[in-house]
């Protein structure tokens, strides 16, 4: 039953995810700046239809994370992963209804969806800062995360464990450029309060 929610919930989040715009869109002609750009200091609210309702750090844990671990899995041949005893129950992707390589072609629009969650803005880190969505260098990173995503789709559908292997490490790159910046703080760059920072 578990598993049912599950797929629920991450079909649920691509319906929603769809919806959401990529945030990087020019303004309409005459359209006010954003807030960061006349200068406030509190987040900008999300767009209309567009809502926040984790923070970062369960986006990550709740999202991110697991369509990682199935593309890691899947350096090991998904074809080869027998189907569940109930398939539509099981907590593991790979031998789910929608497993094998169905599962890393998923696991791929699922990290491409992600990056769109980065960008919605409102979202605060699981610290309680800003998202640093208004930083030059975030954007890259979460283009970096979306083409990794799509890597990793093209190399599920292509069906060859070599092509999985080497967009394991585009994907690996993609997180822990980002990673490197704004979550691995030591404790004398303040650790886990000082995420999100630079």
């Amino acid at each position: 039953m578990r598993a049912i929610a599950l797929i629920g919930l991450v079909v649920g989040a691509a319906v929603g995810i769809s919806h959401v715009g990529l945030g990087a869109q020019a303004p309409a002609r005459g359209a006010a700046p954003p807030a960061a750009a006349r200068g406030a200091a509190a987040p900008a609210r999300p767009a209309a239809g567009a809502r926040v309702q984790g923070n970062l750090l369960q986006v990550m844990r709740g999202v991110v994370y697991p369509a990682s671990n199935v593309v890691f899995a899947a350096q090991q041949d998904p074809a080869a992963v027998k189907p569940a005893e109930d398939p539509s129950t099981s907590p593991n992707p790979l031998s789910s209804a929608y497993g094998g390589w169905t599962a890393v072609e998923n696991a791929g629009i699922t990290l491409a969806e992600s990056a769109n969650l980065l960008t919605i803005p409102g979202r605060v880190c699981g610290n309680g800062k800003p998202v640093p969505m208004q930083n030059a260098d975030w954007p890259r990173f979460v283009q970096d995360l979306r083409n990794a995503g799509m890597a990793v789709y093209k190399a599920a559908q292509s069906k060859n464990v070599d092509n999985v292997i080497e967009v394991a490490d585009q994907m690996t790159l993609a997180c822990s450029n980002c990673h490197d910046v704004y979550r691995e703080k030591t404790s004398a760059q303040g650790g886990l309060a000082a995420r999100c920072t630079k």
